[in-house]
């Protein structure tokens, strides 16, 4: 049970300690959208993306209001992308019609980012995984809120080298076709080893397939509420000190897992 000190305690690291909920991210499962026609793929992802987080950014702002929590930014992860148009992708045309369907889904449902254009190439890159990966530098350059990312490698099958060769072009041909903002689809491209199963953080979100349908992850910023219980423990013990980082953690953890809480109840989606 929270009593009331709790609560005055949080509203301290709100308003004077730079506490908030950087980002809400819905994933969302794309599997029941695939089809071997890329028309009908686009439309179902369109409908599967719009019809489940329809109400995402409006319940944020709820929180918001009644709670006084900032939610900096609201986002929506999908299933990677190579995998669902691998039936209708027989080129990096069609993938790029799906990075704008999914751009358009993205904005009509008002969250900040989508992620999920992604392929997983660790131990071999399948056509459909290739396809993406060279479809990269044209949908980050023709999309505002996809984000891309790219799997080379893994401790356990080791690095695929041909995927880090044609990462290197990419990489590049990303930054030329971006060069009149700043290169910005760089910043929405990730290139990583060691992907976990499931992936709810931009710019490399995506999805996993051992997840359910949808889930509602949170992400909490508290580095300013650390610092200010560091510095009020100064020249104290070190066990005191250690004793008063893992009380604040778990505060702010509580913190990120009571909002989607809240957020489940003005929706039909599980909490993780």
């Amino acid at each position: 049970m929270i009593n009331i000190n709790e609560v005055i305690e949080t509203n301290q690291m709100i308003e004077k300690e730079n506490l908030d909920v950087r980002t809400i991210t819905l994933g969302i499962s794309l599997l029941d959208c695939i089809s071997d026609d890329v028309s009908s793929l686009c439309r179902n992802i369109h409908r599967r993306i719009t019809a489940t987080a329809k109400n995402l950014v409006a319940i944020g702002h709820e929180i918001e209001r009644e709670y006084a929590i900032p939610i900096v930014n609201k986002r929506i992860s999908v299933t990677p992308i190579a995998l669902i148009g691998a039936s209708a992708c027989k080129s990096t045309d069609d993938f790029v019609q799906i990075a704008k369907t999914m751009d358009k889904a993205a904005k009509e449902v008002g969250v900040n980012f989508i992620g999920g254009f992604s392929a997983l190439p660790a131990k071999g890159m399948t056509a459909s995984e290739e396809l993406l990966i060279k479809s990269i530098p044209e949908a980050l350059a023709c999309t505002d809120c996809v984000c891309s990312s790219v799997n080379l490698g893994s401790t356990k099958t080791g690095i695929n080298m041909d995927a880090v060769k044609l990462m290197g072009r990419i990489i590049k041909e990303t930054a030329k076709k971006t060069a009149d903002r700043d290169s910005l689809g760089c910043a929405k491209l990730v290139v990583f080893c060691n992907a976990p199963d499931d992936n709810p953080f931009m710019a490399g979100a995506f999805h996993g397939v051992t997840e359910t349908d949808n889930v509602i992850n949170v992400g909490v910023s508290g580095p300013g509420v650390i610092n200010h219980a560091i510095q009020s423990v100064k020249g104290r013990p070190f066990g005191e000190l250690c004793d008063t980082i893992k009380k604040t953690a778990f505060k702010v953890t509580r913190l990120g897992s009571w909002l989607p809480r809240k957020h489940h109840e003005g929706s039909a989606f599980p909490m993780e």
